[in-house]
């Protein structure tokens, strides 16, 4: 009588893949070749190991996708160094914006004239939104854009949250150029925007509603006064002269 051999299970033959390693940091994207042996029943599936690297069988359309993501992440990165370089050191900063606190790159305005003012809601000079707003409608489709930084640096006159300020310029005033969150712009403490600009022009703001002329090329700044109102000769005078500027 012949006794049965038990039958064993056929094991599935390996195949062999590649790990590639995908870093998202300032590199971009790093491939890694490295031999890896994966059951052919996981042949169509991807393993992502716990150190990060991802395993790729020999799929064609797994392998063509990854080296689109590795031809197109240099060129994203590229692109990102290239708006970066062409944005004045004046305008690389970032400020939340005044109604949501959404972080806004000044870099977007590179490029633009830009007039720079630290506001406040209980101040003398808080009419002045009125002429900045006109400012802001009459010239925008040539360049100019308003940039307003509320500040309780000046006889702790805006003392309001970013709700109760954005009620009053937006509400009352009916502003429309970009506000941003309260912040410091003279002394020590002063942001980094206003750093530079008191450095480009030796002139601090002496109280609320100071002005600052960015030019097209981010270089040239000038000051103006408090006391200048948006709609005098003075500061029209030198939009104007900045519009046309290159």
């Amino acid at each position: 009588m012949m006794r049965k051999t038990p039958s064993r299970q056929r094991q599935a033959p390996l195949m062999r893949g590649f790990v590639f390693c995908i870093s998202s940091g300032e590199g971009g994207i790093r491939t890694r070749p490295t031999p890896a042996q994966v059951p052919a029943p996981l042949a169509g599936i991807p393993a992502i190991p716990q150190n990060g690297c991802m395993n790729f069988l020999r799929h064609p359309l797994l392998l063509l996708a990854t080296a689109l993501a590795a031809a197109l992440l240099p060129m994203t990165s590229s692109a990102q160094n290239a708006n970066s370089a062409s944005c004045p050191a004046l305008l690389q900063h970032q400020f939340p914006r005044l109604q949501d606190d959404a972080p806004q790159n000044l870099c977007q305005y590179a490029g633009k004239v830009v007039l720079v003012v630290n506001t406040a809601s209980y101040c003398g000079f808080t009419k002045q939104y009125e002429g900045l707003e006109a400012l802001y409608a009459r010239y925008e489709k040539r360049g100019l854009v308003v940039l307003g930084f509320p500040s309780n640096d000046f006889g702790q006159q805006e003392p309001g949250d970013a709700k109760q300020i954005a009620d009053l310029c937006f509400n009352t005033y009916g502003v429309k150029f970009p506000m941003f969150d309260k912040t410091v712009v003279t002394g020590a403490k002063r942001n980094a925007l206003y750093t530079q600009l008191y450095q480009a022009t030796k002139a601090a703001p002496q109280w609320n509603f100071h002005k600052y002329l960015v030019a097209r090329d981010g270089k040239a700044v000038s000051s103006f006064a408090s006391s200048v109102e948006p709609g005098s000769k003075a500061l029209i005078t030198a939009i104007e002269a900045a519009l046309q500027q290159p």
